[in-house]
């Protein structure tokens, strides 16, 4: 597994960035479509703890997940992950993604171009320990992550 580093994002959110490995790839040495969302989800990882929620993974099932595949990613390139929060519901939640690739690794800011390879959106629910239901978010958690939650206005 790659390591993950936390970036700094010019919008609420999180970003990662971490390279492409040999374990990423597939046998023409691009990414396999499984590495996106394991970089989403150490992305979605950082935000919990970043938000002091680490409850919320056994109490946040996947209901729905959708990826966009626009480029492909090499083995060593370096990919930026960013996830935000798009939508807090009342019992679901929608977060936004997108992984990019770095197009050269110069140290130069001015040759730093980003190509988004994928992205996409995942849903989770809130279903409460011991219940098998969906229930409301906790109003604390809603406090917790709506620094996360961005609107399309502001990305």
């Amino acid at each position: 597994m790659s390591k993950a580093e936390p970036t700094t994002t010019p919008i609420e959110g999180v970003a990662l960035d971490s390279r492409v490995q040999w374990i990423d790839t597939d046998a023409a040495g691009h990414h396999h479509n499984s590495s996106i969302m394991r970089w989403v989800e150490a992305a979605e990882a950082e935000m919990m703890r970043r938000a002091r929620l680490p409850e919320y993974f056994p109490e946040a099932p996947r209901v729905h997940q959708s990826i966009n595949f626009s480029a492909k990613l090499v083995f060593g390139q370096l990919v930026r992950t960013r996830l935000w929060i798009d939508r807090i519901g009342t019992t679901s939640m929608t977060f936004a993604f997108e992984v990019c690739g770095r197009l050269s690794d110069s140290p130069d800011p001015r040759h730093s171009d980003w190509l988004t390879a994928a992205s996409g959106e995942l849903v989770t629910a809130h279903v409460a320990k011991g219940e098998t239901a969906s229930s409301p978010w906790p109003a604390e958690w809603i406090s917790a992550l709506s620094p996360f939650l961005i609107s399309e206005a502001r990305r």
